[in-house]
């Protein structure tokens, strides 16, 4: 038990030496984890202990404790495995104790690990093991004489230049399986080694061509470059290898090998130069690529993650009632009106664009809707015909009296949504099509509740995302949309149960029981009706009860994100400050912060037994009940007429546009020609920036100014330098 305690102190010393944290940080961090606290619920409802650690470290705290843990199971399995050879020593158990990662654990266990049969076992079996020993020894002999005596025709050992062979492979082998040597000539690898690929077929244009003739060290190069070069290897389009000084690779075998400049010496600098040249480095080739894989990809999910992150936080179009226009050629644009909660109130298909060209009947369609139902904003998909339906929308828009305004919005996964068994479940007396117009009015409304119920990956924001490592990528992903909705909260009464699911100590299970106890018992008025549905016991309660909402319920505390626990805390709060948790609802509370600053937070949080990070929450909570954090943002971009085309652009041109995908070399805004333009990250700022995250984020409205346009290609350069 303490040897077990000991590997826990150890691995949250190291993880608050990474992350830079207190040791009691990491300690009451790791214990949360450990009974099975979810990620969300630590974040906002444990920040006393935790220090305030915000979700996304946590996360990776998290990552980090599994890779550590992990590695100190696979150090017991290899000590474990030596012990039983009866080849288990001091050095060996202080070699293993250093290592750090398991690529280091895997090169000590390598020369004990079985081995399939090799040119080295053979040697073996043919009994020149003594050879080998006597030739590495490096005596002043001479080894084609000591290998007379290992010539044996029955097992295979013709002659005595056969037999220097096998020992040399012997030899090679032993050599290929020091650690130390391993290490170094990796550490040469990643210092000094150049990643470069040819094309497959010269003569062949694809959009591979710039690595056609590519050369660059591996210590540099980007992570989006690596997964361009593993995508055209994999598509026979790139040949791709890494290049080093292989005498680089040698000297190190010779220091730690050759003795001195006998005859034996030469047979040894040979062996070791074949160990290397065959066995070595070939592996730590594939390591290698491994890693720098490995790494563009953990690069392209933190890249996709943030990007998700900041999709799925958008501001909603909150109170207006929308009308979403799914376009289409020959088959028609298909039309959903949703009221403000996205209930829908009316569909119908038009054909506006080619080859029908019905533009009157149309607009006589559309007009009819917006005028009953009080359209007052409009949706358009980005997908085929967009452009044409656009036009369209803003030649309608000058025709009519109301004043309506309309965005195009990605419509990524609005078909994937639609054909699903959720979307049949949630729509069952409509086609597919019509399904996608209401997830496109839906996403414009609140962008959150809807793309909660579309994969991650099918959304589109983000680069190689369909190369990345899939459990790596969804458990990525699927912890953003977790955050998120968190962060957020959500209805108790209208949340779908793809919402709810998402929802800390809520499975699909159990989001199901709460739709089906609502729809048979009616609304929630309180949380601790929560109690009564099926498989939701006090854990789960416990987690999740903070993060739902029950709107003119009983309790105006269900309004907020105060979690149950800390409601005598907040009745408390409210005395102190002379209001009641029945005034929250109606405005009185606005002035709790500065009577809290009169009182102080530390006396006040003390008397009230709870943290002063608590006492900050509650107090945010009392002020603004019912808050969305949406709210604080910049609203999104509306349209109302004028649209451009890309052959309208012209360089030096200033426009309003908002970031739709962000990667590593640069931002695509949407300026609204339906192209999307390139701000290179030279071009986002004056200040040095390693990644454009550091300046932009998807969703943001920005100004740009037309650097070029390639109106052949489609391709628009923009820059933020204004």
């Amino acid at each position: 038990m303490s040897n077990v305690n000991e590997k826990t102190d150890l691995i949250n010393s190291r993880l608050a030496e990474e992350f830079n944290l207190r040791k009691e940080q990491v300690d009451n961090t790791v214990a949360l984890i450990d009974d099975g606290k979810t990620i969300p619920f630590i974040a906002r409802y444990r920040k006393e202990l935790t220090g305030s650690l915000d979700d996304q470290v946590l996360r990776e705290l998290n990552d980090r404790l599994t890779y550590l843990r992990n590695l100190e199971t696979r150090k017991s399995e290899v000590t474990s495995s030596i012990e039983e050879q009866g080849k288990l020593n001091e050095e060996i158990i202080s070699a293993l104790e250093k290592a750090v990662t398991l690529v280091e654990v895997e090169d000590i266990y390598r020369p004990f690990r079985p081995k399939r049969r090799t040119r080295a076992s053979a040697a073996r079996e043919k009994g020149l093991e003594p050879l080998a020993e006597i030739i590495i020894s490096q005596d002043n002999c001479d080894p084609l004489s000591e290998a007379e005596a290992f010539v044996d025709e029955e097992k295979g050992v013709e002659n005595a230049e056969s037999a220097i062979q096998g020992a040399m492979d012997i030899i090679a082998e032993n050599i290929s399986d020091n650690a130390e040597l391993r290490k170094k000539i990796r550490n040469i690898y990643e210092k000094n080694a150049l990643i470069e690929s040819r094309a497959v077929n010269e003569e062949e244009e694809s959009v591979y061509t710039n690595y056609y003739d590519f050369r660059e060290p591996v210590s540099k190069i980007a992570g989006h470059r690596i997964l361009a070069l593993d995508r055209g290897e994999k598509e026979n389009k790139l040949k791709v290898s890494i290049v080093i000084d292989e005498e680089m690779c040698y000297g190190e075998a010779a220091k730690i090998y050759v003795e001195n400049s006998s005859k034996s010496a030469e047979y040894v600098r040979s062996a070791a130069q074949d160990s290397c040249k065959r066995l070595i480095m070939p592996s730590v080739e594939r390591e290698l690529r491994s890693e720098l894989t490995a790494k563009a990809a953990d690069g392209a999910i933190k890249v996709f993650s943030s990007n998700l992150r900041q999709l799925l936080l958008q501001p909603p179009v909150k109170n207006s009632v929308t009308l979403g226009l799914d376009p289409a050629y020959r088959t028609g644009c298909k039309i959903a009106v949703v009221d403000s909660t996205g209930k829908v109130l009316d569909t119908t298909v038009i054909y506006p664009t080619p080859p029908q060209k019905k533009i009157e009947e149309a607009k006589s369609k559309l007009k009819a809707l917006i005028s009953k139902y009080g359209v007052t904003t409009i949706s358009i998909g980005n997908g085929t015909a967009s452009r044409e339906s656009e036009e369209f929308v803003a030649e309608l828009l000058k025709e009519i009296p109301e004043k309506v305004s309309y965005m195009v919005v990605s419509e990524a996964g609005a078909s994937v949504y639609s054909a699903s068994k959720l979307a049949a479940e949630e729509f069952p007396e409509y086609d597919v099509s019509l399904r996608s117009a209401v997830s496109i009015a839906r996403r414009l409304q609140d962008p959150l509740a809807e793309l909660v119920k579309i994969d991650p990956k099918a959304i589109g924001v983000g680069q190689y995302q369909h190369d990345m490592p899939k459990a790596q990528m969804d458990e990525a992903l699927s912890g953003v949309v977790e955050d998120c909705v968190n962060s957020v909260g959500v209805d108790l009464n209208t949340a779908s149960h793809s919402l709810l699911s998402y929802i800390a100590g809520i499975n699909a299970s159990v989001a199901k029981n709460i739709v089906l106890y609502r729809e048979e018992n009616g609304a929630f008025t309180d949380r601790k009706q929560l109690m009564k549905v099926p498989k939701l016991g006090k854990k789960a309660f416990e987690q999740c009860a903070g993060f739902l909402r029950v709107r003119n319920g009983k309790n105006p505390l269900d309004n907020t994100a105060v979690h149950p626990e800390s409601y005598e805390a907040a009745k408390a709060l409210a005395a102190e400050c002379g209001f009641s948790i029945s005034d929250i609802s109606e405005g009185k509370a606005v002035n709790v912060k500065d009577k809290i600053n009169k009182i102080g937070s530390r006396a006040l949080s003390d008397k009230l037994g709870i943290g002063v990070p608590t006492l900050t929450d509650i107090a945010d909570e009392l002020q603004k009940p019912g808050r969305d954090l949406r709210d604080e943002l910049p609203p999104p971009l509306m349209r109302s007429g004028d649209i451009m085309e890309i052959k309208d652009l012209t360089p030096g041109m200033e426009l309003m546009g908002t970031v739709r995908n962000v990667i590593d070399f640069g931002a695509f805004v949407d300026i609204g020609v339906h192209e999307d333009g390139l701000v290179h990250i030279s071009q986002i700022c004056d200040r040095f920036i390693k990644h454009p995250l550091e300046a932009v984020k998807v969703g943001e409205v920005v100004k740009v100014k037309v650097l070029d346009v390639d109106v052949k290609r489609k391709r628009i350069a923009l820059t933020m330098k204004i």
